[in-house]
């Protein structure tokens, strides 16, 4: 980039991290008191998703998975800095977990559910809505099985779900014989059947990207190598097109919207633990860094006056890593920076209600902690604290 670009901000400003304090090395807090998700007989673990999130409101909600149910920790008031929770939503039955915002800021949370009665187990899938920041769950619906036969039903994986920008809700998951099974609202609400892509081996950790147009495309890994499926019109299935000979690491894929109508991956390469990027119609980028296992964390913000896009993960040594570059122009190089700060899983990102940048992640007792995008300039994150 040339000089004075978004390259010479952020390699000097981005990455000179005051956090560190407050968690040591070894994953043990220094402050003292017990980690907010033990109360629920258990340590807090990540829902897949974006679950660190603004609403309507400007209030971030961050959620996480407990033994028997959902946590959900809320800003006080917008931007920060006190928080109220966690509060404790029971879901004794679901397996699985995944949460996707709506354009309207209704929060969906959509799990593979196991009931068992008098006549054995029934397996579905559930579906509730948060319709306001900071208020309780709707009740849990069944979204149904993409199979009729009970011998098959069990044999479903794990859902992801997403929410386009029409506000129409998609469920994504690998069906009794390892096929991409979807399941999506029309235009006008009512849920359709399910189409069914042929595939062999679908893995749970695909990465719908709702487009700013109101159309849907998802980045599905599956046992071959990873599929690319979009919608051609709004309101219309899904079409695929050739498959990429990837393999991205377990549970790492994460897409955005980086242009119009364009959607731009990152995921961790298993062989080497650095990052990719991918655009259609382009090639790998290789960005990097070296990952842990979970979602890489993505969004899109202006710094300094430029559009950037900033990544973060969870390094081998469990420290969560920070980088940033002019969007779309991953091939001028990464400053990826660690930030002195270890969590029990991978990092999530969102914007304030003041636009400044914001990391949550969960510390080792599964307890809450943000750090936040200082106020002088650049992107210097200032230290994390306990919620």
């Amino acid at each position: 980039m040339a000089d004075g670009g978004p390259r010479e901000t952020l390699e000097g400003n981005v990455m000179r991290s005051k956090s560190g304090a407050g968690v040591r090395r070894d994953g043990a807090r220094t402050d003292a008191g017990q980690g907010p998700g033990t109360d629920q007989a258990g340590a807090a673990s990540v829902l897949d998703g974006r679950w660190l999130m603004r609403g309507p409101e400007g209030l971030l909600s961050a959620y996480a998975r407990t033994p028997g149910g959902l946590l959900r920790w809320t800003e006080a008031t917008p931007g920060g800095p006190e928080w109220r929770g966690p509060d404790f939503f029971a879901a004794p039955d679901l397996a699985s977990l995944s949460v996707a915002q709506g354009p309207n800021g209704f929060v969906h949370f959509v799990g593979r559910r196991t009931v068992r009665g008098k006549a054995g187990e029934t397996v579905d899938l559930a579906h509730a809505i948060q319709y306001q920041t900071g208020r309780p769950l709707g009740e849990w619906n069944s979204l149904g099985n993409p199979h009729r036969d009970p011998a098959r039903a069990p044999y479903i994986g794990d859902p992801v779900v997403s929410v386009a920008a029409n506000g129409s809700t998609f469920v994504f998951l690998a069906n009794a014989s390892g096929a991409l099974a979807v399941r999506r609202e029309s235009a006008a609400g009512k849920w359709l059947p399910w189409q069914g892509i042929k595939c062999l081996g679908v893995r749970a950790d695909m990465a719908p990207v709702p487009l700013a147009s109101g159309l849907m495309e998802v980045l599905v890994p599956h046992e071959a190598g990873t599929m690319r499926c979009f919608q051609p019109e709004v309101d219309a299935v899904l079409a695929r097109t050739p498959d990429l000979p990837v393999s991205p690491a377990g549970r790492s894929l994460v897409g955005i919207e980086t242009a119009p109508g364009r959607a731009t991956y990152y995921w961790t390469d298993p062989a080497t633990t650095g990052l990719l990027a991918y655009r259609d119609g382009g090639w790998m980028i290789p960005l990097g860094g070296s990952a842990a296992e979970g979602r890489v964390a993505a969004l899109r913000t202006m710094i300094d006056g430029y559009d950037c896009t900033v990544l973060a993960y969870r390094s081998l040594d469990g420290q969560v890593v920070l980088g940033a570059f002019g969007t779309g122009n991953e091939g001028a190089g990464v400053w990826w920076a660690p930030t002195g700060e270890w969590c029990a899983a991978a990092p999530a990102l969102a914007l304030d209600h003041f636009g400044r940048v914001v990391v949550a992640f969960l510390d080792a007792d599964g307890g809450l902690r943000i750090a936040r995008q200082g106020t002088e300039g650049g992107f210097v994150m200032d230290r994390s604290s306990q919620v």
